[in-house]
C-alpha cells in the first residue's frame, strides 16, 4: 500500500501531536515513520534541552540530514513519514529538495489546546517554555505548496482518517 502514497511530513509545533499522529498514520498506510527530532545533530538537543530555541543556521544540518533520507528512501521505491516542525517556508522548501511529490501534513491548533497538551508531558528536549517561539516562528502551508490541514481538536484517530481521505482526494492519481 505505501507505494500509492507520497513521501508525508507531519508538521506542527511542539506538542502538536505529530510523532502520536505519525506513527499511527505510518500503521494506517503501511508506511514507515521516522521522527524528525531522531535525527538532530547532538548540539540541537542540548541547546533546546538548556531551553533555548534553535536558529536557522542550528535547523539547516538538521533539515539537510531529512531530505537526504527522504530522497533516499523514495529512490529505493519507499516514501515514508517523518515528523518535523517545518516551521518555516524555507525548511520546507529545504526538505522537499530531494522528493518534490512530498506533502505536510500540518497538525494545527490555537495555543491554548497546544498548551493543555504539552502540561501533560515531559519532552527529552523541547521544554514548554519554547511554545511562544515556536508560535512566533510558525508560518502555515501557503495555497502552492503541498499540504494537507488536521484539526487537533479530534482525536487521533480521527486525525488519521481525515488526512488518508485528503491524502486520496487531492494527492492520489
Amino acid at each position: 500500500m505505501a507505494s500509492q502514497f507520497p513521501p508525508l511530513i507531519v508538521m506542527g509545533v511542539s506538542g502538536s501531536g505529530k510523532s502520536t499522529v505519525g506513527a499511527a498514520l505510518g500503521h494506517a498506510l503501511g508506511m514507515q515513520f521516522i521522527d524528525g527530532d531522531d535525527l538532530h545533530p547532538r548540539a540541537n538537543k542540548e541547546k533546546m534541552a538548556a531551553g533555548h530555541a534553535l536558529n536557522d543556521e542550528d535547523r539547516a544540518p538538521w533539515l539537510e540530514i531529512i531530505a537526504d533520507r527522504i530522497g533516499a528512501e523514495l529512490a529505493d521505491g519507499n516514501p515514508i513519514i517523518v515528523a518535523c516542525s517545518s516551521l518555516k517556508r524555507s525548511y520546507r522548501t529545504a526538505l522537499v529538495a530531494h522528493a518534490p511529490s512530498t506533502v505536510f501534513v500540518h497538525l494545527a491548533g490555537s495555543r491554548d489546546v497546544i498548551a493543555e497538551r504539552q502540561s501533560h508531558r515531559n519532552h527529552e528536549y523541547m521544554p514548554n517554555s519554547l511554545l511562544d517561539s515556536q508560535f512566533d516562528t510558525l508560518e502555515p502551508l501557503q495555497d502552492d505548496e503541498r499540504g494537507v490541514l488536521a484539526d487537533l481538536t479530534q482525536s487521533p484517530d480521527e486525525i488519521v482518517r481525515s488526512i488518508k481521505k485528503d491524502l486520496t482526494d487531492h494527492y492520489l492519481g
